[in-house]
C-alpha cells in the first residue's frame, strides 16, 4: 500500500513540476528552468537528507559510477517536459511520458537490464500497453 501511495504522489508531483518549470520556461527559458528545478531539488532533497539522516554514505564507494549519472537525466527530462508542455499541453505531454516510461520499463523488465530480475511478460501485459497507447490516441484526437 505504501508503495501505491508514494507512486501517486511521484505521479501528482510530476505533474506539478510540470507545469511549474512550462511557466518558468516562458518566462525565462527552458535550459534556465531546468537549472532553477535541478537547483531547488538538490537544496531540498540535501535538507531532507540532514534531517531525515536515511541512508548508508560509507556504501557509496559500491555504486557503479554508471548509475551517479542518473541525475543529469533530470536536465532531459526538465527540458523536454517544459518544451512539450508548450506545444501540446500538460494533458498529452503527461500522457506521452507515461507510455515512454511504460514501453522502457516494460523492456528493462523483460530482457533484465540493469541487473533488474527478468519478468516474463503474457498477453495481458502487451494488452495493457496497447490500451494505454490507444488511450493517448483517443486523448489526442
Amino acid at each position: 500500500m505504501i508503495g501505491i501511495l508514494f507512486a501517486f504522489l511521484a505521479g501528482a508531483f510530476i505533474t506539478l513540476q510540470g507545469v511549474a518549470n512550462a511557466r518558468i520556461g516562458q518566462d525565462i527559458g527552458t535550459w534556465q528552468a531546468a537549472t532553477i528545478t535541478q537547483f531547488t531539488g538538490f537544496t531540498a532533497a540535501l535538507l531532507i537528507l540532514l534531517f531525515v539522516l536515511d541512508g548508508k554514505w560509507q556504501k557509496f564507494k559500491e555504486v557503479k559510477p554508471i548509475y551517479l549519472t542518473g541525475g543529469a537525466f533530470a536536465a532531459i527530462v526538465i527540458s523536454s517536459n517544459v518544451t512539450s508542455i508548450q506545444h501540446i499541453g500538460v494533458t498529452l505531454t503527461i500522457a506521452f511520458v507515461l507510455i515512454a516510461q511504460l514501453g522502457l520499463t516494460f523492456l528493462v523488465d523483460r530482457n533484465g537490464w540493469f541487473g533488474v530480475a527478468k519478468t516474463k511478460m503474457g498477453l495481458p501485459q502487451y494488452i495493457g500497453i496497447a490500451m494505454m497507447i490507444a488511450g493517448v490516441a483517443i486523448l489526442r484526437f
